[in-house]
């Protein structure tokens, strides 16, 4: 897992990042458009985060819509793009776009196709007191249960991570970590079949 963040520089020039955002979140709405295209689209509805251990009153509200495209596969290796926008724990908007790789641990019919993934995401993000606003990458790890129609993914940030990223100011010595919630809904089940 690594960061980046005040500690190192990642220069990229705001408006590439903003027409970076916008392409990759065009293809994520018209890929699963495509007949063309087999996978998986869905919603991504951002929702809270937990500060383990924090002492400071941070946002845990972290509102916000997003998508995840996974592309489709036979391998118990499952791989997508996702983009997102929410409210970060300073309450500020911020961006993340990426990839991920997840292995399937669990999967039956039942349930609609009831599953356990867990894997890596890498990304861009931009947050506005961090960098200045530049994108900065970053990798953490992921877990997902859900089914065909909807899923709730789940995201570590441990201390050592935010410590990397945060400055000495926005940091909270006692927190032990972050943890991430995002709803999801599966888009191409709502689609109608070709």
């Amino acid at each position: 897992m690594f960061l980046c963040g005040t500690r190192f520089a990642c220069v990229w020039d705001m408006r590439i990042s903003k027409a970076a955002r916008l392409a990759l979140l065009s293809l994520l709405v018209v890929l699963p458009l495509s007949p063309a295209v087999a996978g998986d689209f869905s919603a991504v509805i951002n929702g809270r985060s937990i500060h383990v251990d924090a002492k400071k009153n941070w946002n845990e509200n972290n509102f916000g819509l997003g998508f995840e495209y996974q592309f489709s596969g036979e391998s118990r290796w499952k791989k997508q793009l996702m983009v997102n926008g929410f409210r970060d724990s300073s309450k500020n908007m911020s961006y993340m776009a990426g990839g991920g790789i997840h292995r399937n641990l669990y999967a039956t019919d039942r349930l609609h196709g009831f599953y356990v993934d867990a894997g890596v995401n890498a990304f861009l993000m931009t947050r506005q007191n961090i960098n200045n606003n530049r994108p900065f990458p970053g990798a953490l790890p992921s877990l997902t249960v859900g089914n065909r129609y909807m899923g709730l993914n789940l995201t570590y940030l441990p201390k050592k991570a935010v410590e990397s990223v945060y400055d000495t100011d926005l940091r909270d010595e006692a927190m032990s970590g972050i943890f991430f919630l995002q709803f999801k809904v599966g888009v191409s089940e709502l689609l109608p079949a070709d």
